[in-house]
């Protein structure tokens, strides 16, 4: 299955779930934030949330700094 992650065509197997997409970026546990096709997934839907076929996500994460 095609979807796009942070601009970047990925093949993902069928099933795949946001937070598949997030655990193919990062091992990061605080501080992150999806959306899938704009519209932003709460943490607590990210393993219920199954991706199809040439969904966008954008997998965004916080970053401290001064």
């Amino acid at each position: 299955m095609n979807v796009t992650i942070n601009g970047e065509a990925r093949d993902v197997p069928a099933g795949a779930t946001v937070a598949d997409a997030v655990l193919s970026l990062t091992n990061a546990t605080s501080g992150i934030a999806v959306a899938v096709n704009d519209e932003v997934i709460r943490r607590s839907a990210w393993e219920a949330t199954e991706l199809t076929e040439q969904d966008k996500i954008e997998v965004l994460t916080a970053v401290q700094g001064g």
